[in-house]
This record gives structure tokens, C-alpha cells and sequence, in this order.
């Protein structure tokens, strides 16, 4: 019997501990996180007028689901909110977990199977070189045309390895840049890269931050020396970011046409300082700078379109052929843009 008396004390101590240990009920925790996350949109975002989104009216709607939300149903109502926006770059965290994007640009959607690395490389007669961090893979075609493909535009990798990567194709009768299926990056290895093709001072695009418009120098070339002869940029629906600020920047030259299709449309920047932390430890990405193309209009949505246009599909990558390189190359060997 004298050892059942603890274990009875037990049972009569573990009620009193609710009255001990005291936490937030689970609907104040939600409606924190969501007044967190719908003020910061409503103070940083950019393009809520752009897009005509009634931010105001969508308050008590997500408002009265977070208060009615238990256990993982609010990260729904997270997801559905930052939906509203309809842009790429926005995405949420889990404590501790990965990314999730509640919106994939419909162009992104249509075009991410309709390229593939593998189908590039039966297009030359040796394999193609790789930089050391991997971010890019370049080699000669036949015809002497040279190709480099971008694989990511993080860190500082471009700002060590382009002028490499250029060098070797320097000699070159034209150039393909392949810069599809590219998301994100630093702006300083956007630099690094069109400052290469650039024979005298470009103004840059314009950029705001809470609406004040950046005050920057032009772009000035860079480099041993500037790669003047033809250039093809490759885009397509799942260039994004900046794969497009690239693209949009190296449209404005002379000897550089881009070709491919309209790409995914995602230009509220912000790189790390976008990430916010909402109070239970969940975060949000909500890009608070508005990039714009060289007329004066964001990117966001309407994306960067090509000067000429090539339609490629999944179907066409099945068959193992992929036409937008093909074009750029015919074009570039032979100085016409006649589709064939």
C-alpha cells in the first residue's frame, strides 16, 4: 500500500499543473501571426495597387479564419492569404521547415519540362566544360558559336567564374547565353555578367524602395576586354527573377537578341531582408523592392518578353530536340533570324 500513496499523490498533483504551466491559447497565437503577416504586407509589398488587390477587404476575411483555425489549418489560411498576391517570389516557413510557395507563375508551370540539359548536350560533338562551383557549363558548338548555360545567380560565383567562362569563348563568331529555368539571385553577379557585353555606359533600370526611386551610377564595362560580336540570350517562362533583371538589362544592347518565350514575371526584390519573422517562429518572404523594366513597368506578372519569339514544349524535349537552341544557333552562324 505504501507504495501506492505516491503515485496517487500523482494523480491528484498533474491537474493543478494547467494552473501552473500557462500558454497562449492556439487562437491569440494565430491572429498574432496573422496581423504580423497581413501588416507587413500592407506596409512593404509594392505592387497591391499594380495588381489592384483590395488588401483592406481581405483583412476580416483571413482575420475570422485565424481565429477559427486550430492546429496545422493555419498554415491554409497562411497559404491562402499570401495566394492573394499572385507572386512568385512570396513563400512561408514552418518552424524549422522548408519553403513553401503558395503561387507558381502560369508561364513557369508551362515551360519547366520544356528544357533539359540533356538534350543541349547532344547538340555538341564533346562534352561540355563545368566551372568549379557548377553554376556554369559552357563549351564551342560546331560552327564556332559559343555556349554558356547560368544555373544559378547566388552568392559570388559569377563574380569568380565569368570572366573565365568568357575568356575561353572569346573568339567566338556568337555567343548563347542560355539563362532558362533560372530563379533568383545577387545583383552584383547580374553585373558581373552583362558588364561584360557592354562597349560604353548603360543607364540602369529603375528601382524603388517604399516608392522612393534608387539613385544609382550607369553600368560601366568590365574586364580585359568587352564581348562585342552577336549575342543570343535563350529566355522562357521559368527564367525568373534575376534570370529576367539579366535579361531585360542585355535586351537594351545592340548585338544582343533574345530569343525564346515571355518569361515568368517575378520583380519584387529584396534578397535575405524580405524574410520576416512572424511571433510563433513561423516567417514569411515578401519582396519590398519594385524593379522595373527600361519602359518604366514592373516586370511582375506581364514578365520579359523576347525579341523573337520560339514556342517549345515538353514534347518537343521528348523528342530530344530542343528548338530555341537551335534557332539562336542557325542564327548566329548565319546572321539571319528567319525561323526555319
Amino acid at each position: 500500500m505504501n507504495k501506492m500513496i505516491p503515485f496517487l499523490m500523482l494523480l491528484f498533483v498533474l491537474p493543478s499543473c494547467r494552473d501552473v504551466i500557462v500558454t497562449p491559447a492556439e487562437s491569440d497565437r494565430n491572429c498574432a501571426d496573422f496581423e504580423a503577416a497581413w501588416n507587413r504586407i500592407d506596409a512593404v509589398y509594392p505592387y497591391l495597387e499594380f495588381k489592384k488587390i483590395r488588401w483592406d477587404s481581405l483583412y476580416p476575411v483571413y482575420r475570422s479564419r485565424a481565429e477559427k483555425a486550430r492546429g496545422d489549418a493555419f498554415y491554409t489560411v497562411l497559404r491562402d492569404m499570401l495566394a492573394e498576391l499572385k507572386d512568385g517570389h512570396v513563400y512561408f516557413r514552418t518552424e524549422g521547415g522548408g519553403m513553401m510557395y503558395p503561387y507558381c507563375p502560369p508561364r513557369h508551370t508551362r515551360d519547366r519540362h520544356a528544357y533539359s540539359p540533356f538534350v543541349v548536350r547532344t547538340y555538341f560533338d564533346r562534352p561540355l566544360r563545368l566551372t568549379k562551383s557548377g553554376v556554369v557549363e559552357y563549351e564551342i558548338m560546331p560552327g564556332n558559336i559559343g555556349y554558356a548555360v547560368i544555373a544559378d545567380f547566388h552568392e559570388d560565383h559569377l563574380e569568380r567564374e565569368f570572366p573565365a567562362v568568357l575568356d575561353y569563348l572569346r573568339n567566338t563568331k556568337g555567343l548563347i547565353l542560355d539563362i532558362r529555368q533560372k530563379v533568383g539571385g545577387d545583383y552584383r553577379n547580374v553585373e558581373a555578367v552583362v558588364t561584360r557585353f557592354l562597349s560604353e555606359p548603360l543607364t540602369r533600370n529603375d528601382a524603388y524602395t517604399y516608392g522612393e526611386k534608387w539613385s544609382l551610377p550607369p553600368f560601366e564595362p568590365q574586364g580585359p576586354f568587352v564581348y562585342t560580336n552577336p549575342v543570343a540570350v535563350l529566355i522562357n517562362g521559368s527564367t525568373f527573377s534575376a534570370g529576367e533583371l539579366t535579361a531585360e538589362i542585355l535586351k537594351q544592347l545592340p548585338q544582343v537578341t533574345a530569343v525564346g518565350d515571355t518569361t515568368g514575371g517575378g520583380s519584387a526584390g529584396g534578397g535575405d531582408e524580405s524574410l520576416f519573422w512572424l511571433p510563433s517562429g513561423k516567417s514569411i518572404n515578401i519582396g519590398f523592392i519594385d524593379l522595373r523594366r527600361y519602359d518604366g513597368q514592373p516586370w511582375e506578372r506581364s514578365g520579359i518578353a523576347p525579341d523573337i519569339r520560339i514556342e517549345q514544349t515538353e514534347a518537343d524535349i521528348r523528342a530530344g530536340k530542343d528548338r530555341q537552341l537551335e534557332f539562336a544557333a542557325c542564327m548566329l552562324r548565319t546572321g539571319t533570324n528567319d525561323e526555319k
